[in-house]
């Protein structure tokens, strides 16, 4: 096997990756990118993303009667990272720095880059603690205009830029099984050249090996992602505080996004840190036209569905659809069972169902404003729709009672009390009569709507779930949905990977959700959202920007 040499070699084509080798173009540099996945599924699980971005302070947020500020995000995310470990040092530095990215240069570089924004800010995480506890105190959730594909844009760009001046080699269906190491320096990559392989963007690929190959560079920037493919090493990670990991889970990503170059990476001595924290969401439904094995969607839900767990019992303050994730993903693991479900209306689908992907937004993703322009008429969107006409999780029915029996027939024998869940709806119900309530969700309900944007295309108007004229009556089977890493390689402010003695591992970088995001887990705990796509935005860059330097 004969070994080539490149001046920086990056392993994986997602969206951290990307981001780093344009950093290494525009700087004259010459790069290598492995990835063992075929060329459709350039940029990784970004492409399938919604495209949203945790921004700070911006003008989408002023027009919308936002006051957003630099003091305020530093609170929300430090009251949600809960850090609280000796070796948060460097996920602390990261968080700080990705906060002064995000309410400084952040919208500006992305603008320059031709990137634009829905002019409609989201509000995701709301929390409904105290202000010094988990979640966003206003609307941060920007969409790109064009969803995840938007975002990767302007950075396949400069790579085709790259390819045609000579300075990039990309190679598909190579897959990294070492990390090449002199005088505890990395200085290269060896592995296997896969079959050649037609599958489509996402679907599983082949492994059979026809080759293998070295290359040798003064850098090596690790760029693989995190585990969630991987429902073995998800749970062979899952944390105590969040109870037994579920018997059954849906995948949020590929099966390739399975942590294996996570090990090899530790095997050369990079320190991974924070393996045990994880976001994983509650509201997953079964695709009903899969890509990849046991493929899931999540529902981004506004706030107004009643959450019951498997057994009809309503969910405890503040867990609201939308308000506290991971909240949620703790209480559900104490019941039990790995299922619970949403009670709404076809007035409340309409306006607050979305569902979370690229793919399942042809609106946002296709810059088509004719299509954007039915979110405000009546009707479901339609991914939406053929999610409730097709998907094995959705029941529909006229009646209170028909609705119970649909939702029987999806539950495990004997398990969903009905009784209990007539009892949950009609004293929700009695609650809508008043403008005053003791109802907390309610009360969410109503302050929500005081925000324009959730007004305008976010949460319908309060209302009885029993009221005829807002049905039919909808309820939706949520399973848990495996989706993103939290720790990873520690590494510097620089993207440098660090050994578990704190030193630099000369001529390796990481970066995106293989490094945590930045550090080995600039979230701590708890995401704001929006920071997966930013954290790989500034994480890639900056890990970039040092390796161009080095070289």
């Amino acid at each position: 096997m004969s070994s080539t040499s490149t001046g920086a070699i990056i392993v994986g084509a997602g969206l951290a990756g990307l981001v780093a080798a344009s950093e290494l173009i525009r700087s004259g540099r010459r790069v290598t990118i492995v990835e063992q996945e075929p060329a459709a599924s350039l940029g990784g699980q970004a492409w399938w993303s919604f495209g949203g971005l945790f921004l700070v302070d911006t003008p989408e947020q002023r027009r919308l009667g936002v006051h957003d500020s630099s003091e305020l995000a530093h609170q929300d995310w430090f009251g949600s990272a809960g850090f609280d470990r000796e070796g948060d040092a460097w996920p602390r530095r990261w968080a700080e720095a990705y906060l002064d990215f995000a309410g400084g240069e952040k919208r500006a570089w992305l603008h320059g880059l031709g990137v634009r924004f829905f002019p409609v800010v989201g509000w995701a995480e709301r929390g409904g603690y105290t202000a010094n506890g988990h979640g966003n105190s206003v609307p941060r959730f920007h969409i790109v205009w064009g969803t995840g594909p938007g975002v990767l844009a302007p950075f396949v760009r400069i790579l085709h830029e790259g390819i045609a001046q000579g300075l990039v080699t990309m190679l598909h269906r190579h897959r990294v099984d070492e990390l090449l190491t002199r005088d505890g320096s990395v200085v290269g990559v060896r592995g296997a050249i896969l079959a050649d392989d037609d599958a489509v963007r996402g679907a599983s690929s082949s492994r059979d090996v026809v080759g293998d190959f070295e290359l040798e560079a003064q850098a090596v920037i690790v760029t693989s992602g995190g585990i969630g493919g991987n429902h073995d090493l998800v749970r062979k990670n899952w944390p105590a505080r969040l109870g037994a990991p579920p018997a059954t889970m849906l995948s949020g990503v590929p099966a390739h996004v399975d942590g294996r170059m996570l090990a090899i990476t530790e095997s050369a001595g990079a320190h991974l840190i924070n393996g045990d924290r994880m976001w994983h969401y509650t509201e997953g439904i079964t695709n009903w036209d899969p890509v990849w094995p046991s493929h899931g969607i999540r529902i981004l839900p506004g706030p107004s569905s009643l959450w019951l767990d498997a057994t009809g019992r309503r969910l405890p303050v503040p867990l609201f659809p939308g308000f506290d994730t991971l909240g949620t993903l703790e209480h559900l693991r104490t019941t039990g069972y790995d299922h619970s479900w949403f009670v709404l209306t076809q007035k409340i689908i309409e306006k607050e169902f979305a569902l979370s992907g690229s793919e399942q937004n042809p609106d946002l993703t296709g810059k088509d404003l004719r299509l954007l322009a039915k979110r405000v008429a009546p009707g479901a969107p339609g991914p939406v729709e053929a999610f409730k006409q097709k998907g094995v999780d959705f029941a529909v029915a006229s009646t209170l009672g028909e609705l119970i029996e649909s939702m029987q027939a999806l539950s495990p024998n004997g398990v969903l009390d009905g009784g209990l869940v007539e009892r949950e709806v009609l004293a929700r119900d009695r609650e809508v009569a008043n403008d005053f309530t003791k109802d907390a969700q309610l009360t969410a309900i109503r302050g929500a709507r005081r925000y324009r944007g959730d007004k305008l295309i976010r949460v319908a108007s309060p209302h009885r779930l029993l009221d005829a004229k807002a049905g039919p009556l909808i309820a939706v089977k949520l399973h848990v949905l495996t989706r993103k890493s939290l720790g990873g390689i520690e590494t510097n402010l620089l993207g440098q990977a660090m050994d578990a003695q704190g030193r630099v591992i000369p001529g390796l970088y990481a970066a995106g959700e293989a490094s945590g995001f930045g550090g080995g887990g600039m979230h701590g705990y708890r995401s704001l959202e929006g920071t997966f796509l930013g954290g790989c935005l500034f994480s890639g860059r900056e890990a970039g920007r040092a390796a161009a330097a080095q070289l």
